[in-house]
């Protein structure tokens, strides 16, 4: 159970793995004016891979539905001032003016300055609202993109004008006329996490270079990755772990739409990362699942700034390919008791959970264990929305979980470290004068061995940036 519990930890803070069903269709071409929305829009759960392929036709009623209520759902947690209704019968339909009504009814349901204004007025003031020199044509059908711009505007702009969103765990690193952002991901979506502030943003916006654990746009990378889960040498997922696990995963694929000629050719390790993932998603993950990570390359991508990688797929991969056979089958075992419902499981399920995790795994005391440690995923989740650092710092036992000897703890943080350390050394010790971000799991920040305290002892000023 104690191994399982690592396991839980790790996860979020380190893991760059990306999982077994996490493959995404290829999207159609949009707009260049729109890139600018996608990021947060998607992120937010205001659209979603609709918009690739519908963005140019009329929003549909159900479609206006679904982004109001988002919009409604992300005001709310501003926890402002309730407004008394206005009387006033706004005209709500897919025109330019419907769709204006309709996002506006969400924000005039609270103390907003300029609220009282109106439709018209306070969403032109909050830049959710503009023409195109001929006028605001509101009798115009509006595309599914104009409304989502519409919306993404509307949230964003009333976050910045409270002062509010999220943080992140932010570090700043100075040295020889350059400086160097330090943001510790965590590789989920959780808690609400979206839409990050404005100085956050910025940040990320005015960078010359946004580098991360991989190059998520590296097609040739993710191939290479993809091609290091599944067995290469005649042999399938049954030859490497116990028959009655073996059953435990293929009835559990099942469930997921996924047959047992497909699931086979995956190895444990990619199985294991894809179960825990799939895990710890909840009622507070976003429409759209949209990890930290990813959600900073697209907006930086779409920006065009250019994107950089401390590690390779093929690097990130030989960590877990690299793990033992013994460590692998523990590592499923674990994802599936983390995605399954003991009290739910047959007798046969249990029993091959057990033979590997031990008679504690499904215990009262042991499943209790475990919901404290994904509880534990929240709290760091809320403290990245703060940046509180020096919290996180205290609950998250990186130096503790190194030194407990786990198998996988020492490949992910103490074979990683220093490289990533001197990866952003590299970036401050260039000539001239530049602004970067690097964003990696924030694991690797801190910590004696980690990128804060490594850089320090090089000699650079690194602090964390106040908050705004």
């Amino acid at each position: 159970m104690k191994k399982l519990l690592a396991l839980l930890l790790t996860l979020c803070m380190a893991g760059g793995a990306m999982p077994v069903f996490a493959a995404e269709e290829t999207p159609q071409p949009v707009p260049s004016w729109a890139y600018g929305v996608l990021a947060d829009g998607y992120a937010m759960g205001l659209f979603g891979d609709e918009l690739y392929t519908q963005h140019s036709q009329t929003i549909t009623k159900e479609q206006l539905s679904n982004l109001t209520q988002v919009v409604g759902d992300k005001l709310a947690l501003l926890e402002m001032d309730q407004r008394e209704a206005d009387d006033t019968a706004l005209v709500i339909d897919t025109t330019r003016g419907g769709v204006i009504n309709a996002l506006y009814q969400e924000a005039a349901a609270y103390a907003f300055p300029g609220v009282e204004e109106g439709p018209e007025a306070f969403m032109t003031s909050v830049g959710a609202l503009a023409g195109d020199g001929t006028g605001l044509n509101l009798d115009r059908p509006c595309t599914l993109m104009e409304a989502a711009t519409m919306a993404n505007s509307l949230v964003l702009n009333l976050y910045d004008q409270q002062n509010a969103g999220s943080l992140g765990l932010l570090w700043k690193a100075e040295g020889n006329g350059n400086t160097l952002y330090l943001l510790g991901s965590i590789h989920t979506d959780r808690n609400n996490v979206y839409p990050f502030h404005k100085q956050l943003r910025d940040i990320i916006l005015n960078a010359e270079q946004v580098s991360f654990e991989l190059d998520f746009n590296d097609e040739a990378g993710l191939a290479e990755f993809a091609a290091m889960q599944v067995y290469s040498d005649g042999t399938t997922l049954a030859d490497h772990i116990s028959p009655e696990l073996y059953q435990v995963v293929v009835n559990t694929a099942s469930m997921m739409g996924m047959d047992e000629a497909t699931v086979s050719q995956y190895k444990a390790w990619a199985l294991a990362s894809s179960f825990q993932s799939l895990a710890l998603l909840d009622d507070t993950t976003g429409s759209n699942a949209m990890a930290i990570d990813l959600y900073v390359n697209a907006k930086a991508a779409n920006a065009g700034i250019d994107i950089g990688a401390v590690e390779t797929y093929a690097f990130q991969g030989g960590i877990f390919d690299t793990l033992s056979p013994e460590y692998q089958e523990a590592y499923l075992a674990g994802g599936l008791l983390m995605l399954l419902d003991v009290n739910t499981m047959d007798e046969s399920t249990k029993s091959a959970l057990t033979a590997i995790l031990g008679e504690d795994a499904l215990t009262q005391d042991g499943q209790e264990a475990l919901q404290e440690e994904a509880e534990q995923i929240g709290l760091w989740m809320d403290q990245w929305k703060a940046r509180d650092v020096e919290g996180f710092a205290k609950a998250y036992p990186k130096d503790e979980t190194i030194n407990g000897g786990d198998e996988l703890e020492s490949k992910l943080f103490t074979d990683r470290d220093p490289g990533m350390i001197n990866y952003a050394a590299r970036y401050l010790e260039q000539e001239g004068s530049h602004t970067g971000l690097l964003v990696v799991g924030a694991g690797h920040m801190i910590g004696s061995g980690g990128i804060v305290q490594g850089l320090k002892n090089l000699g650079y000023t690194v602090e964390v940036v106040p908050n705004p």
